[in-house]
């Protein structure tokens, strides 16, 4: 079973930057797809940004520009690069990955809360 740890959430103000990172363990073989989710207080869990193994990404439009998503296939290993925070990007952010190696399988992280004051 594929375990994911998250870290680097917080509280920062509007402008400021953060890092998110997630460390896939318990498989050697590299996920297909990492990503990550976010949700916000009385709302669904959106898809923020999401990465393939061979590095195509994709950004949800409110995020473009200002979040990068990267990966270390070799640490099994998700980042999200978040800059120019907004207040509505408070959200938990939940990783996420998907693999088919060596069966499919998905699996979520235990979320890290990001707060940004106005």
């Amino acid at each position: 079973q594929v375990q994911l740890v998250e870290s680097g959430g917080g509280s920062m103000q509007a402008g400021g930057s953060l890092r998110l990172s997630c460390a896939a363990s318990g498989n050697s073989f590299s996920p297909s797809i990492m990503a990550w989710y976010r949700q916000a207080p009385g709302k669904q869990r959106d898809l923020v940004a999401s990465i393939t193994s061979r590095g195509n990404t994709n950004y949800t439009a409110s995020v473009k520009g200002r979040f990068t998503i990267s990966r270390d296939n070799a640490k099994n290993t998700v980042y999200l690069q978040m800059n120019s925070l907004k207040p509505e990007d408070t959200a938990v952010y939940y990783c996420y990955v998907f693999g088919r190696l060596p069966y499919e399988y998905t699996s979520w992280g235990q979320g890290t809360q990001v707060t940004v004051s106005s």
